[in-house]
Formats: C-alpha cells, sequence, structure tokens
C-alpha cells in the first residue's frame, strides 16, 4: 500500500499543539458553551437548576463532572426544536433520526455550525490520507441521515471531486469506482464487504481498483476486519467516528501513518469516559462509556451527551489530541446471554479466523423454554462450501471458548446472509418482549 501519511506542514497548529495549549482552549470555549446552553435552551437551565450548579461554577475541566447528563431521551422529550439554542429561522439546516424506535431525534445547525462540521470532516479525511484533488466514492446514505451529506460538506470543503453516490446499487458502486477513478471511498464496513463481492461477481480484481484509502464508520467493526479489507483492496482502512447528537461524522479519525485508535478533535469536542452504571469519572484508559459536550456549536450545544459506546481514552500519537479506541460495542447492543455479556464485535473477530468463512453474519436470539440460545447465521465461500460444517464447528468451538457461550452455527451458502446497503443489522431478537 501506498505511503499516505500527511505532510506535517498541512495539519493546522491546533492538531499538534501542546497539552496546555490545547487544555486552555477547551477551558475557554466550554465556559463559553455552558453559558450558550444555559441561557438558551429551556432544559439545560432546569438540569442545572435542579443540580444545584452554575455554568460560573466551571473553574476547571475536571468540574464538568458536576453538571448532569445529556440522554436521548432529552431529545425526543423535546421533540422537535426544544434542544435548539438559537430561533429557528437561524438554523440552516435540520437532520434527524429515523424513529423507528421512538420518537426521532432531532439537531440543528446554523450556517456556523456547518462550517465548523466541514471543517473536522476535512480533517478526517486529510488524517486518512486523502489529498485535495483526490476522487472521493461516498457512499454514505444522502438524507436526514448526517452520514452522506456530513462527508460530502468535508470534502468539498477539502477540495475533493465528490461523487455523491449514497448506499444502495451495488453493481453501479462498482462501475463508477472504476469509471471515475475513485481513489477514496466512505462508506458502513459492512456495506463495503458488498462491495467487494460485487466486484467478484463482476469478474474483477478489487486489489487492481484505483482505491488508496477506505474510511469506514457509523458501526462497530474489528481490526480483523480492517485486515480482510485492506487485503482484499490493497487500500489502507481507517476508522471515523461521530453521531448526529454531537455532530455526525468528524469527531474522531484514526491517521493512516499509525492506525492506532482515533483522534478526537478536542478543540471542539470534549470526551468523558464514565462508569456506565455509577456515572462516576474514569481516568484515561480506563474501559467505559463516552461521553461528549460540544465547544463550539450554535443550534444545538450538547453537555455531557451519553453516547452509549464504550471505548477508552489513550494519549495522542500522531496527533496531541487524544485518541479513543476502537469501539467494542454499545452497552445498548450488548447481549446478555445466560449471565455472560457478549458484543457481535466478538463473534466478529472470531469468524475472521476461520478462513473458509466469509466475512457476513448475523446473530438470531431465541427463547426455547425459559432458555435463551443465539444462531449465528455465518456463510462460507464460493470455493469452500464442502469445508461449511467444519467452519461452522470450528466457530461454535471458539465462541465457546473465547466469549464464554455456547451457540448454535448455521453455515449458509455464498450470498444466503443478508447483505447492508448502509448500517449492518448484526442481531434479530426474537425473545419475548418482557
Amino acid at each position: 500500500m501506498e505511503d499516505l501519511t500527511p505532510r506535517k506542514e498541512d495539519l493546522e497548529p491546533i492538531e499538534i499543539a501542546s497539552r496546555d495549549e490545547i487544555s486552555a482552549l477547551q477551558l475557554d470555549r466550554l465556559k463559553r458553551s455552558l453559558r450558550h446552553a444555559y441561557e438558551n435552551v429551556p432544559h439545560y437551565k432546569k438540569s442545572f437548576d435542579d443540580a444545584g450548579i452554575h455554568p460560573d461554577d466551571l473553574k476547571s475541566l475536571s468540574d464538568l463532572a458536576k453538571f448532569p447528563f445529556t440522554v436521548k431521551k432529552d431529545l425526543r422529550d423535546n421533540y422537535p426544536f426544544g434542544m435548539f439554542a438559537v430561533p429557528r429561522e437561524q438554523v440552516n439546516r435540520i437532520h434527524a433520526s429515523s424513529g423507528t424506535t421512538g420518537q426521532p431525534t432531532v439537531v440543528g445547525y446554523t450556517k456556523n455550525d456547518l462550517q465548523m462540521w466541514a471543517g473536522v470532516v476535512a480533517r478526517c479525511l486529510r488524517a486518512s490520507g486523502l489529498r485535495p484533488g483526490d476522487v472521493l466514492h461516498n457512499a454514505y446514505g444522502y438524507g436526514l441521515f448526517t452520514g452522506g451529506l456530513g462527508v460530502h460538506g468535508g470534502a468539498e470543503h477539502y477540495g475533493l471531486t465528490t461523487v455523491p453516490i449514497s448506499g444502495g446499487m451495488t453493481q453501479r458502486q462498482v462501475r463508477l469506482i472504476e469509471d471515475f477513478q475513485a481513489t477514496g471511498m466512505t462508506v458502513t464496513p459492512s456495506y463495503a464487504l458488498s462491495i467487494i463481492d460485487e466486484y467478484h461477481a463482476q469478474g474483477l480484481d478489487p486489489r487492481k481498483s484505483p482505491l488508496k484509502v477506505g474510511i469506514f464508520g457509523a458501526e462497530p467493526w474489528t481490526n480483523a476486519m480492517r485486515l480482510e479489507i485492506e487485503q482484499a483492496f490493497d487500500m489502507h482502512a481507517v476508522d471515523i467516528y461521530g453521531l448526529s447528537e454531537v455532530i455526525g461524522p468528524g469527531v474522531a479519525n484514526e491517521c493512516v501513518e499509525t492506525k492506532d485508535g482515533l483522534h478526537i478533535w478536542e478543540d471542539h469536542f470534549y470526551p468523558e469516559i464514565i462508569d456506565p452504571n455509577t456515572g462516576e469519572v474514569l481516568p484515561d484508559g480506563e474501559m467505559g462509556e463516552l461521553v461528549f459536550t460540544s465547544l463550539t456549536k450554535e443550534a444545538f450545544p450538547i453537555i455531557r451527551y451519553r453516547t452509549r459506546d464504550l471505548t477508552r481514552l489513550l494519549p495522542g500519537t500522531a496527533r496531541s489530541m487524544r485518541r479513543m479506541e476502537k469501539i467494542t460495542g454499545r452497552s445498548d447492543d450488548m447481549i446478555i446471554l445466560r449471565g455472560v455479556n457478549v458484543f457481535p464485535t466478538q463473534i466478529e473477530e472470531q469468524l475472521m479466523k476461520i478462513s473458509p468463512l466469509a466475512p457476513h453474519f448475523q446473530l438470531e436470539l431465541n427463547r426455547i423454554g425459559h432458555k435463551d440460545e443465539m444462531r449465528v447465521k455465518v456463510e462460507t465461500l464460493p470455493d469452500t462450501v464442502e469445508l461449511g460444517d467444519q467452519a461452522g464447528r470450528e466457530l461454535a468451538a471458539k465462541i465457546k471458548q473465547v466469549v464464554g457461550v455456547s451457540v448454535k452455527v448455521d453455515v449458509a451458502g455464498p450470498g444466503e446472509v443478508i447483505r447492508s446497503e448502509g448500517k449492518a443489522v448484526r442481531i434479530v431478537d426474537n425473545r419475548p418482549k418482557e
């Protein structure tokens, strides 16, 4: 793979500033963000007052722990515009969740917010190894989902030639990557696997594609999956992180030269790690739930938002700003199976070790009598169908040994596990609702 390390002179000074400079900037911006939220969002005024805390009480970064958390229910309870800190007329764009699991969550952006968002996404694209003039194949979904338009704004800001393909029409995805000579691709890792399959279906070698780097996010994925994609495409695969409540894609990104965790753009987003059960702030290096506070947002400031994503904070390497470890899972995606905590990424790690199996899987939960059961649905590669039964037994044994639960493995033929054109649906829970 080509060395895509950015030149030091191309970085913004804040990316390689000292920790003291970063902390001083954070404290100044945090004071303003807390006051902005308190004075302009009734929800924050009430929650701060109920907790007996005022923005003026913030004297140091550690004082943020005294302020109450924000959770998704708060956003739903204030649907649609109750969390906005500016008049609706000053909001240039609105995004929202699908609302399939409840009331949609709505976020808004002023003109300055959109410029800031484009700037941090541009940082991500540069950190990933892209350069102005490169062609970006953007296969994230466009519309109310923040992925497509978020990346698009950053790509244009950075000076890339952007192909707004969105998701779906996988045959066309391959054709346009080849015809337009895309050097970069932004997409969910699960859909990247579908694109690889389509290359083979068309008789094309993905290793000969023009792609130099793929930027993958919107769902947890493992380093084993990274290796699979990199070997298939002969390109770099890096992780991007974001969520609409904080800004969208662009909160953090891996640097292509190290791929050792995602550097958080701490001049705009202040991270904490907490114990998901007690809410206690944990020191850097400890595993827990990721919490974010926005430092520069106007329309939709967010204070101590509980993301439910599980990770830990680490010192900076390629940049001065701290890194977050690749997301291992979400606290609300965790499966408790007969008393054992199981994350889909744990299953993925074991699956990727068994060469006859393709990297597509889905977990199905059922209740048989009074006992919960998990079936792992996988498929073989086209040339290893005859090894399917043996590979299934091997996978079940590895899951039992490493994860600690007994599962049933159903091995299907090539292409029989459901594919995703966006975020993968990893868990199908058929258990009766309590």
